[in-house]
């Protein structure tokens, strides 16, 4: 789940523009989903597809150089998350726990939260995540 504000926020738009670059990949075994600022309107996907591990994906102000990636545990998702979106992550989570074994948080550090474009750290940590799903590697993300 890729969630983003595409509308003149910056680095906020990066679930959107990774989920992008994964549809390019068509990665086996994984649904992607551009949720936008309502992730919440994706829910049904996930309990009609019953997936074992859904990764929520955002941009998150950690105090953390831009553009650095980190897995976000369940309990800090308060402390770090950008509220651009309709409704917290941890409600998110607390919802989607039911249907899925598996909850992970991957957040990306924003440098900027305005203007029509994604700043180039954020760019390039949206491209090394790519990678590091495509290659099941996710234990190369750093724990906050």
């Amino acid at each position: 789940m890729c969630i983003g504000n595409t509308l003149n926020a910056g680095d906020d738009a990066v679930g959107p523009y990774l989920a992008k670059l994964l549809v390019k990949e068509k990665i086996p075994d994984y649904i992607i989903l551009d949720c936008g600022t309502a992730p919440e309107n994706f829910t049904s996907i996930v309990k009609r597809e019953k997936p074992d591990r859904v990764i929520i994906i955002d941009a998150m102000d950690m105090n953390l150089e831009e553009g650095s990636l980190r897995l976000v545990p369940a309990d800090k998702i308060g402390i770090a998350h950008i509220s651009t979106h309709g409704i917290p992550l941890s409600i998110l989570a607390s919802y989607l726990k039911s249907y899925v074994k598996e909850i992970l948080f991957i957040g990306i550090q924003p440098k900027k939260m305005h203007g029509e474009k994604l700043s180039e750290p954020v760019r390039e940590a949206a491209k090394k995540l790519v990678n590091i799903l495509k290659g099941e590697k996710l234990g190369e993300i750093e724990v906050l």
